[in-house]
């Protein structure tokens, strides 16, 4: 298509490490390749204003701040954000602007697409409830929150022509609890060939492999515990990537399991790092619960693993029982315990599962997600700028 300009609000983006910021990414590295001119409106890593170009993406760092309850995030102030952004859309003047935010920094960016008429686009990767435990909301309240907060994305969201999600069950929860009526899903894609070139390297021990922030909806703790579980005699090894608020209360879980030998945490590890535990487990397990894709496990079906997930969320959507894996009922230790003890103990089946997870995963190519958003722009502009339909 005829190249565009086109601005991607974010209210979180790399150096950050989480699915929302990856995605962003790839989104704009991915439509850079293809052309595009493409600007990248996020919170600042830093917290001063910036301004830089990675990878050819030209990103724009809103001042911002240190979030006091979750070390390494930054957040932004109202009456900082919305100057900001008004000013930068004038300043790059987008063809087409594309949010994957709709808190601040996305509330911005929403509101200066939509006064000046720009063509809007709209992906939602957050569920309001996983905010709760970082927010000082008291507990009586928060189911009430709860309600305010998918409507209030659902105000925002609504002045776009067209709202997306990663997943059927993600689009689910925008008509349900956000009155979108008319989104629909577009999967976040993946670059499967980058996982499949890694030469596969396991040990004689086989390794269950969890990549992801170490808070608490990925439910590591029941992971750690199902894992201290297994028979004796079932040979294992676990790994655990990636960092966070509960790091150090599950590293001593593990301790006070006996487990120091057999559970290593890694915290944050490079791509090229990621891409060789990738190659160097032999099955993955995601106990996260509130996964509206999960890129992680998209990855781990790219380098040829099978699954063990939570049957929770968006997950049924990437794991077939008996067929890539298996899902277990999320806090059901026992059960996963019988399915780590079930697959750790079977290479044969490790293998016919992993080679079914990568058949799985081939509909979610990047490149077929590039050419949706895509579709979804030259819609926008092809039409007046209106917002979208909302349930009464």
């Amino acid at each position: 298509m005829k190249p565009l300009r086109i601005l991607i609000g974010a209210e979180t983006y790399p150096p950050d490490v989480n699915g929302a910021a990856r995605f962003a990414e790839r989104l704009a590295t991915g439509l850079v390749g293809r052309g595009h001119e493409i600007h990248v409106v996020a919170p600042s890593p830093t917290g001063p204003a910036s301004r830089e170009v990675r990878d050819g993406v030209v990103v724009h760092g809103v001042r911002s701040h240190r979030y006091y309850q979750h070390d390494g995030f930054q957040v932004c102030m109202p009456w900082e954000a919305f100057p900001a952004t008004a000013a930068l859309m004038g300043e790059i003047d987008p063809d087409v602007v594309h949010t994957n935010a709709h808190m601040v920094v996305g509330r911005g960016i929403v509101r200066a697409a939509h006064r000046t008429g720009r063509p809007l686009v709209a992906t939602n990767h957050l569920m309001p409830e996983n905010l709760i435990g970082y927010s000082p909301i008291p507990r009586p309240l928060r189911r009430a929150f709860n309600k305010w907060a998918w409507r209030d994305l659902g105000r925002v969201f609504g002045k776009a022509q067209v709202v997306t999600a990663p997943t059927p069950r993600a689009v689910e929860l925008l008509v349900r609890h956000a009155g979108l009526v008319d989104a629909f899903p577009v999967s976040c894609g993946i670059d499967a060939d980058r996982y499949r070139t890694i030469p596969h390297t396991s040990g004689p021990v086989p390794t269950v492999l969890f990549v992801g922030r170490l808070d608490q909806e990925k439910r590591v703790d029941e992971l750690i515990r199902a894992f201290a579980a297994l028979p004796d005699g079932v040979p294992g090894r676990l790994e655990i990537v990636g960092d966070g608020a509960r790091r150090e209360e599950w590293s001593a879980l593990a301790a006070g399991l006996g487990l120091e030998e057999r559970v290593r945490f890694r915290g944050f590890i490079s791509e090229q790092e990621l891409l060789e535990a990738y190659a160097g487990a032999d099955l993955f397990c995601m106990p996260g619960i509130a996964e509206l894709q999960s890129l992680v496990t998209l990855e781990a079906m790219a380098a040829g693993l099978p699954v063990i997930a939570a049957n929770a969320m968006a997950l049924p959507h990437l794991v077939r029982p008996g067929r890539n894996g298996w899902l277990y009922t999320p806090g059901d230790v026992p059960e996963l315990t019988t399915r780590l003890a079930a697959l750790l103990g079977d290479a044969a089946t490790r293998r016919r599962m992993g080679a079914a997870s990568r058949e799985i995963v081939a509909a979610h190519g990047s490149e077929a997600t590039l050419d949706r958003f895509e579709g979804i722009y030259a819609r926008v502009l092809g039409r007046e700028a209106v917002g979208m339909r909302r349930a009464a």
